[in-house]
């Protein structure tokens, strides 16, 4: 079978490998579709926050098709479609255990979730990125349409937080300087877009909040101005949710603003526990998040669509797609 591996610092390779032999608990999966994310870069370069090894498999935003079961496996059988969920106990699927950027991979059925009928390939291979924009939204507590929601950062996830928000009937702006990427957000619900590079930033989430400011801030981008920035456009007791990672980096914040405005913050990382109410959240909105795929290549082309991500700032996501069959 063909397999999409990082076989060293900086080098992917198409490479030839046996199908994977699956045990009594286990299935085994032909890949349908499957993203890569930020983390996967920082795979390639030899960075995560957790150890691994070369050579591995990436892919843990994926969709697949069942194509074996285990003897011991009940309630999944052959043609069942499945997303999986990519942090497994002290494991995570796609950087210390290989993935799913492969013509057929191997998961253990407790990782598994239905996919909805009504959400296609494409759409499956955005439910982990989507899952953890829909858990920023549950962590904001009560997000509702009396909200007005403030989102720092257009890439994939804070998308997912515009799409996830608007659903719910919150009142969405979105700031990001690069024009494409806030058009997605408009189309995805965004009621408006700005420019947090703007020197009237601050000026213009207040003018669009009547100098009230946002109810809640989403700070999607790991830049850690955003970070202060969040701080700045909050209202009287705001709900903070930072979902952003950047560790290390510092910039100037006015931290006394959490008590004089009496802000509630918190960061998340994942979606922990929410897979079921994401796919259900997803069936049921008629959230079509297609758009954010901006590129798509076969899998024996797996080595262009990294390259694609590495040079092109314009992609938001790039899939690996292949068909295979045992």
């Amino acid at each position: 079978m063909k397999a999409l591996q990082f076989v060293g610092d900086d080098r992917a390779a198409v490479t030839e490998l046996d199908i994977p032999a699956i045990s009594e608990d286990e299935v085994l999966l032909a890949s349908r579709s499957v993203g890569i994310c930020h983390s996967d870069i920082e795979l390639l370069h030899g960075r995560y926050i957790i150890p691994f090894e070369f050579p591995v498999i990436p892919g843990h935003e994926w969709a697949a098709e069942v194509v074996r079961v285990g003897s011991a496996v009940s309630g999944l059988g052959v043609g069942d479609r499945v997303v999986g969920e990519c942090v497994i106990g002290t494991e995570h699927f796609g950087f210390s255990i290989s993935g799913a950027a492969a013509e057929f991979f191997v998961a253990k059925q407790s990782w598994l979730h239905r996919l909805p009928d009504n959400l296609s390939w494409t759409q499956g291979a955005l439910v982990e990125p989507f899952s953890c924009g829909y858990y920023a939204t549950v962590r904001a507590d009560n997000l509702d349409a009396s909200d007005t929601v403030v989102v720092l950062g257009s890439g994939p996830i804070g998308l997912g937080i515009v799409a996830a928000a608007s659903r719910k009937g919150a009142r969405v702006i979105v700031a990001d300087p690069a024009k494409a990427r806030t058009e997605v957000a408009l189309a995805l619900g965004a009621d408006h877009a700005v420019d947090p590079t703007a020197d009237t930033f601050v000026q213009q989430i207040e003018d669009l909040t009547e100098g009230r400011g946002a109810s809640v801030v989403f700070e999607a981008s790991g830049r850690p101005t955003a970070m202060a920035t969040a701080l700045e456009i909050a209202a009287f007791q705001a709900r903070l949710v930072y979902v952003g990672i950047d560790v290390g980096s510092q910039a100037p914040a006015r931290l006394g603003l959490l008590q004089s405005k009496e802000l509630q913050a918190r960061g998340i990382i994942g979606s922990p526990g929410v897979w079921p109410q994401t796919l259900r959240f997803l069936s049921r909105s008629g959230i079509d998040l297609s758009a954010l795929v901006t590129a798509a290549y076969p899998l024996a082309r797996a080595e262009d669509a990294v390259t694609a991500v590495l040079d092109d700032p314009n992609q938001l996501k790039v899939h690996i797609t292949s068909t295979a069959t045992l």
